[in-house]
């Protein structure tokens, strides 16, 4: 995503994302309940990729669909392989001090996250969202935009993304894991310097 201001040093970012899509992204890391597969053929008239990971959860039962998310995302055994938290992916472990970075940069703009975590990737998407719609007529906007991806989100949702694509079972995850590394076109030696500093 570029950002305004951005150093000529800094990695080359894509163009900045269409803000209803990151939206639908962090749609996408929720807990599916009972019709989420026809919220998902909602979401495929936007988001044609959807498609081939419809016709697979069709023919599965919502429980599995249920259990993988919670393996991918809430706790698998023996880990849990791809928790949506910057803290566990920066730091090793949940909380820490990338939560009061992140709730620093959401008052910023008056916001705050409520009972979400800070450092929940839905809750990054939704606020890079809004600082999009906000837009560049605010220059704070654009500040914290800047932020947001240089200092969090692009430090480690490289690995996040490479990891859904290699541990999800289901079609789903593994191509939201190449939607979200597109978000941070980093080199993979990049992401891995960035996401090692635990």
């Amino acid at each position: 995503m570029p950002i305004p201001g951005e150093a000529r040093d800094n990695p080359p970012m894509m163009a900045k994302p269409d803000p209803s899509h990151l939206r639908r992204l962090a749609l996408l890391l929720a807990m599916p309940e009972t019709g989420a597969l026809e919220a998902l053929r909602e979401l495929a008239e936007l988001e044609p990729w959807l498609l081939e990971p419809i016709a697979e959860l069709d023919a599965l039962p919502l429980e599995h669909w249920q259990a993988e998310h919670t393996r991918l995302f809430v706790s698998g055994y023996p880990k849990t392989p791809c928790p949506p938290f910057e803290s566990a992916h920066r730091q090793g472990t949940l909380g820490g001090t990338v939560l009061q970075e992140l709730q620093g940069l959401y008052r910023r703009a008056g916001l705050d996250s409520g009972e979400v975590p800070p450092d929940y990737l839905g809750a990054q998407l939704e606020f890079a969202a809004y600082l999009l719609d906000v837009g560049s007529a605010e220059g704070l906007a654009d500040t914290l935009a800047a932020e947001l991806w240089e200092a969090h989100l692009c430090r480690w949702l490289p690995r996040l993304a490479r990891d859904l694509q290699s541990q999800a079972r289901l079609a789903l995850y593994r191509a939201l894991g190449a939607c979200l590394g597109r978000l941070c076109p980093k080199s993979e030696a990049q992401a891995s310097e960035d996401s090692d500093d635990a």
